[in-house]
């Protein structure tokens, strides 16, 4: 024998050391790619979860919430000048109370107003159109 077919032997020899490799027999196919639904128990969980939302007074420790601050209060007013509710702002229900009752006297002096005509007529909120 010459070099070459020892170089030859050795590397048949290291491919037969190597691992076999395991075929998967296949069985049916996953119901997700027959086009079926998968059982109820084994649904996937949705992609974005969101996040509750917290409070802004209870986070800032805020504890008096006054009609004359008419910047912070704009927050909690729609375009059309209604008050947003608690599932949208986050605000909890302590907090949302104290907040509707401040706004509904700050509309009381006309701080703030009542309906989208006022927006329109004062110019003080950017229209969405």
């Amino acid at each position: 024998m010459n070099e070459n077919e020892e170089e030859i032997e050795e590397v048949d020899a290291g491919a037969e050391a190597a691992e076999p490799v395991e075929t998967v027999a296949e069985g049916p196919a996953a119901p997700e790619a027959q086009g079926e639904a998968p059982p109820r128990g084994e649904r996937r969980r949705p992609r974005y979860i969101s996040r509750r939302k917290v409070c802004f007074f209870c986070a800032d420790k805020i504890t008096d919430i006054s009609y004359k601050n008419i910047d912070a209060l704009r927050r909690y007013l729609s375009d059309r000048g209604k008050i947003e509710p608690r599932r949208k702002t986050g605000t909890c229900a302590k907090h949302q109370r104290r907040l509707t009752l401040a706004l509904k006297h700050a509309r009381h002096l006309a701080l703030l107003p009542y309906t989208a005509d006022h927006v329109r007529v004062t110019g003080s909120f950017s229209s969405r159109s």
